[in-house]
């Protein structure tokens, strides 16, 4: 599995899986999890994507404890618009689509570098997109 390269810090984003995964302590997920303290990284996610992992009953025990391990950032107007232009920009659409923008948007605004974990590289990739950016600067996107 892809790991942050480069200068101490930078940031590693789960989206949905990634989360799941850290709540069943996958080892790949939670190896990517404490190299990131380890480098003084960031771990976060967004705030949206805890609607695609919380069903309020006693199997989130696990989540809220995977969750104290990371930064939930939270989603406001600038950002939920950010989240349309790069859906627009893209092409892509539906709710499934919207979530991972949000989250997209949310990988943009971190330190970098930036290593985004998920289930969908192929839309997450093209949301985070940044041909303007010199490359090793880019957010890396990695399938889990």
């Amino acid at each position: 599995m892809a790991r942050l390269r480069g200068r101490i810090g930078g940031t590693l984003v789960l989206d949905a899986e990634g989360l799941v995964k850290l709540a069943a302590e996958h080892p790949g997920v939670y190896t990517q999890v404490k190299a990131a303290r380890v480098r003084n990284g960031n771990v976060v996610t967004a705030a949206s994507t805890l609607a695609e992992v919380m069903r309020g009953g006693p199997s989130d025990a696990r989540m809220h404890r995977a969750l104290g391990r990371l930064t939930v950032v939270a989603i406001n107007e600038p950002q939920g618009r950010a989240a349309g232009e790069l859906l627009g920009r893209t092409g892509l659409s539906g709710h499934r689509c919207a979530l991972d923008a949000l989250l997209a948007v949310i990988a943009l605004d971190q330190a970098r570098p930036v290593l985004l974990l998920t289930s969908d590289p192929k839309d997450l990739g093209r949301l985070t997109e940044e041909p303007g950016r010199p490359r090793a600067e880019r957010v890396r996107v990695v399938r889990i």
